[in-house]
Parts: C-alpha cells; structure tokens; sequence
C-alpha cells in the first residue's frame, strides 16, 4: 500500500509567554501548504499531530523549531495511505495537554526518561508497578504485558485515581508510566514526582517510539496501539491495523465489527446502537453524508497543490 502522507507528532513544554502570536503563522504556512491536523498552543509550549506531503511538514517543522524555545521538540514520524484528517486547527489553550492540576510543570520536575531499549529490563523488575496512563478505550485496543488500567475516561481523571491508590503505588519502590506518545506521562511523572515519589519513570518518546524502534520478537507489547486520527490505531513498525471509527461512538472498529446487523457506517455499531434513538441515527446519518462531502473536498483539494 503506497503512503503518501507524512505524519508528524510533536510537542514540546516551554516558556512560550507570547504563544498567541504563534497562531496566524502557523495556521497560514499550514493551510499554504495543505497540512491538516491539530496543533495546540499553551503558555506552556505545543503540542499536537500533522499530516501532509514530505516537503510541507519539513517546512513546518522547521518553522516551528525556528523559534528560540521550541528548538528541541519530541518529534516522530510516521506514515498513512490516505491523509487522515479532514482540516487544519490551531487552537490556543491553557494546558497542551489537560490534565487540570494547577503548577505541575515539567520544566521544573519529571520523572526519569527511559529508552525504548531499556524499558522491557524495567517493567520486567518485580520492584516495578507498571500504569497506563491513558483512556480505557485505548487500554482496550492493546497495551504493555502487566500495565494496570486505571480504567479512566479521561486524563483529568488521573490524579484522582493516584490519590485512590496510593497505598499500591507505597507497595513498590519503582513507578513506571507510559503513553502514546510521551506528553502525558510528562505531566502525570511530574505530578507524582510532586507528592514525593523518587523513582518514577516513564517511556521516552512513548508506545509509539518503542513500536517503531523494538523489534516485534523482543516486544513486551500486546495488541495495537491507538491513535487519534484517521488511521485509529498502529502496530509494529506503526503499521495501520485496518480499522475505523464508528462516528457515533468513536469506538474503534475492525472488519468483524462491520459484518453486525447494528453496524451502518456513520450512524452506528454494536458499542452504541442500543443507546441511541431513531432520531439520533437519522441525525448522524445526515451528518455523514455532509462528512462525506467535506473529505471529498479535502482529498480532491490536497490532489491539486
């Protein structure tokens, strides 16, 4: 399957008092160069996943690294067949990544980096309790072999749940975390680094950094690994899995998902059909139809640059 489509995911914390005036440059080179995703801009850095031609995302990176406190972000590449998102947004906020707790900064206090290399020797060690800090529908698509699931909806919820288990995290001496892509483990190792845990680790560069670079043989890793765009999950390599969001739910889908009587595309799945009324699934099937009609624009304006 030919990839035609580079994506970048970035982020990188910093002092960025004037991140407003970032916005219209940004958001003009994207569009000037048809990349489309989300990048968000906090006084606190940027954070976010682009996609477009070799050439376009080359020149936003440079643009990005350009600027005096962004010179060294967290960056990774991958690849997808089709371009998978549907329009370019940079939005200001006031976290990069929301996790809701005031003066947690990991410019001042992080857990320790590990190397994909490293990291099976760590979360092998009985002294090691293991956590994965995203969102359960992503636990459920695959994680790390002995993760704990905190079974969360969302990252705010996160320090709730280390308040409730704090008795299990005192019963080990080593704390390890992990995510996506490293920026949430930044905020969650800082924020137990600040209830006074010392050895507290987390993946550097996150699961998608230990897919692309760990050998499948040698893997600790079971299942596919989530991601929030159009390709919605990864494996090995970042190899695409093949499936799709039911745009319903979100939930993820796979070929078999599809065969269900309850499966339209756009409208429904066996995740969310029965909580949805008959005027829930007209609206949505609307809603597709005009969803249809945006990416075919997109694509077809994409195909002419």
């Amino acid at each position: 399957m030919e990839k035609n489509f580079k994506v970048a995911a970035l982020y990188c914390f910093a002092d960025l008092e004037h991140y407003h005036q970032l916005q219209k440059p940004l958001r003009d080179l994207c569009q000037a160069n048809g990349i489309k995703g989300t990048l968000l801009l906090a006084k606190e850095g940027i954070n976010g996943t682009v996609a477009g031609s070799c050439a376009a995302i080359e020149a936003l990176v440079n643009f990005i690294t350009a600027q005096p406190a962004l010179q060294e972000p967290e960056l990774k590449y991958s690849w997808a067949s089709k371009m998978p998102f549907h329009r370019m947004k940079v939005r200001l906020k006031k976290e990069i990544v929301t996790m809701g707790v005031e003066g947690v900064n990991p410019l001042e206090i992080v857990g320790t980096y590990v190397e994909p290399e490293d990291w099976n020797a760590l979360i092998q060690d009985e002294e090691t309790i293991l956590i994965d800090t995203r969102n359960d529908y992503e636990y459920a698509l695959g994680s790390f072999q002995g993760a704990i699931d905190p079974r969360i909806k969302t990252f705010r919820e996160f320090p709730e749940w280390i308040a409730k288990h704090e008795g299990d995290l005192k019963k080990k001496k080593k704390i390890a975390m992990f995510c996506t892509g490293g920026i949430r483990c930044e905020k969650s190792t800082a924020y137990v680094r600040g209830l006074g845990y010392d050895q507290v680790y987390h993946l550097k560069g996150g699961i998608l950094r230990y897919l692309e670079t760990m050998p499948k043989e040698k893997s600790l890793w079971w299942g596919e690994c989530f991601v929030f765009d159009e390709r919605v999950s990864v494996s090995h390599g970042l190899e695409e899995c093949g499936r799709e969001l039911c745009r319903a739910c979100r939930y993820p889908l796979n070929a078999e998902s599809k065969l269900s009587p309850h499966y339209e595309e756009g409208v429904s799945c066996d995740a969310c059909y029965n909580t949805r009324s008959d005027a829930d699934r007209q609206r949505f099937r609307e809603r597709h139809k005009q969803f249809q009609l945006l990416k075919s624009r997109a694509i077809h304006s994409y195909q002419e640059r």
